[in-house]
């Protein structure tokens, strides 16, 4: 009775550490990814000339996810053009991707995540890349069905006017199945060892 009462607060101790960890990172990484945009973006409140030029990651995600977006369309029979942040379709949409669309903060989400659960380090690292990959795919989806579904269907532009908060429930579903999965795995894991090491 005495060791089930220790457990529950050895547990309890655990989720509340947890709980602290996961905000503490999220807020510390969705802030920095903003502050970080506003220092590498030309009039900014924080520019700063030297972090555009040298470690400017954002323009790195936007060019990444315009440049696949962009062969998925002509893919399907378009023109289109890009620059460092704009697709513009011929006889289609103009799509400009912007800090919103880059998927940062369900990354800074997971990131949080992958660090404050309690964990092998090996199996963090495996779901942080499996995670990443999965947001980045589906982020460049999103742009590519946009500007293939706005080039077929110019008259029902109006319909996609919350495709962000369309994604983003898509990407935060996906992102839960996937950390509900893994964490299963991983806890039953843990609960084996921890049987075995009773048994010894």
């Amino acid at each position: 009775m005495e060791q089930s009462i220790d457990d529950k607060k050895k547990a309890n101790k655990a989720a509340i550490l947890f709980v602290v960890k996961l905000l503490f990172f999220y807020f510390l990484f969705s802030q920095g990814n903003l502050f970080m945009n506003s220092a590498m973006s030309d009039g900014g409140r924080f520019y700063n000339e030297f972090l555009q030029s040298h470690f400017n990651y954002i323009q790195l995600l936007k060019s990444a996810l315009i440049l696949p977006a962009v062969w998925i369309i002509k893919l399907f029979g378009f023109y289109a053009v890009y620059n460092q942040m704009d697709i513009m379709v011929v006889n289609g949409p103009w799509l400009r991707i912007n800090y919103a669309c880059l998927g940062l903060g369900v990354m800074s989400f997971l990131a949080a995540f992958v660090i404050a659960f309690p964990a092998k380090i090996k199996a963090k690292l495996k779901l942080f890349v499996i995670g990443i990959l999965m947001i980045y795919l589906l982020n460049v989806a999103r742009i590519a069905a946009l500007g293939v579904l706005l080039g077929f269907f110019k008259s029902q532009r109006s319909n996609f006017t919350y495709h962000h908060e369309i994604f983003n429930i898509i990407v935060y579903i996906c992102v839960f199945v996937l950390l509900y999965y893994w964490i299963k795995k991983n806890t039953k894991l843990v609960a084996k060892k921890e049987t075995e090491s009773k048994i010894e």
